[in-house]
C-alpha cells in the first residue's frame, strides 16, 4: 500500500503510524522544514535549481528527530518552484514516480468539495460519521460521472451545455444533467453497474 499526502499529512505521529501498517508513503513537506543528519539544516539551505531532483537519505526529520527518512527537493522542469517531500522509499526515483500520480485525484477532490458536494462544511469530527458520509458521497459521485456518460451517449450533452465542444468534466457534466431533467420533470436514470461502454475513454 502506498499512501500520498500533500503538506498536512507530513507530521511525524502519522509517518509512524503508517510505519507500523508497513506501507509506503511519500507525503509534501514545507521549504522551512528542520532535516538533521549530523547538523541541522532544511530545505531553504540547498542550492537548487530548475530541472533538478535532490535525494537526502537516512536524514532525521524536524527537531522530533523522526527517521531516518529520505528528504526529497524536486524542482521539476516548467514549473515555478520546486516542491518537497519526506517518504519512506529507499529511491529518490520511485518516491517521485508515486508522489506524480497525487495530482492525478485534484479534481476528485475538488469535486467532493468546493465545485460540488462542499464535504468541509460538513464540519463532521466524528471518524465514522466522516467514513459514513465519504462512503455516500463516493456512491453518488459515481453515479453522477455516469450521467455525464449517459449524457454524451444521448447526445443530450448538447441541451445542457454547447454544441460545438465540451469543457465540462464528466462530474459537472452529470450535475447539470440533474437539474435538466428535474426541470423538466423527466425520469432520473440511476445504475451503478451498466455503465456507458461506448465511451469508454471516458470511464476509470
Amino acid at each position: 500500500m502506498v499512501f500520498l499526502g500533500d503538506g498536512e499529512f507530513d507530521g511525524t505521529e502519522l509517518q509512524a503510524k503508517l510505519t507500523d501498517f508497513d506501507w509506503k508513503y511519500a507525503c509534501r513537506t514545507s521549504s522551512n522544514t528542520i532535516l538533521y543528519d549530523g547538523e541541522e539544516f532544511s530545505f531553504q539551505d540547498l542550492f537548487l535549481q530548475p530541472g533538478m531532483c535532490l535525494g537526502l537519505p537516512d536524514v532525521l526529520f524536524t527537531r522530533k528527530l523522526f527517521g531516518p527518512v529520505l528528504a526529497i527537493a524536486w524542482w521539476r522542469k516548467g514549473y515555478q518552484e520546486p516542491i518537497y517531500l519526506v517518504t519512506n522509499f529507499v529511491l529518490t526515483e520511485e518516491a517521485c514516480h508515486w508522489y506524480q500520480k497525487r495530482f492525478k485525484i485534484e479534481t476528485f477532490f475538488s469535486d467532493q468539495k468546493s465545485r460540488g458536494f462542499h464535504l468541509h462544511k460538513s464540519h463532521l469530527s466524528n471518524p465514522a460519521r466522516l467514513a459514513k458520509l465519504m462512503l455516500a458521497a463516493c456512491l453518488a459521485y459515481l453515479w453522477i460521472v455516469y450521467l455525464g456518460v449517459w449524457s454524451i451517449q444521448q447526445k443530450l450533452h448538447m441541451v445542457i451545455h454547447r454544441t460545438d465542444r465540451c469543457d465540462l468534466s464528466l462530474f459537472q457534466l452529470g450535475l447539470r444533467v440533474i437539474d435538466h431533467l428535474l426541470d423538466h420533470n423527466l425520469p432520473l436514470p440511476v445504475s451503478f453497474t451498466d455503465f456507458p461502454h461506448a465511451y469508454p475513454q471516458f470511464v476509470w
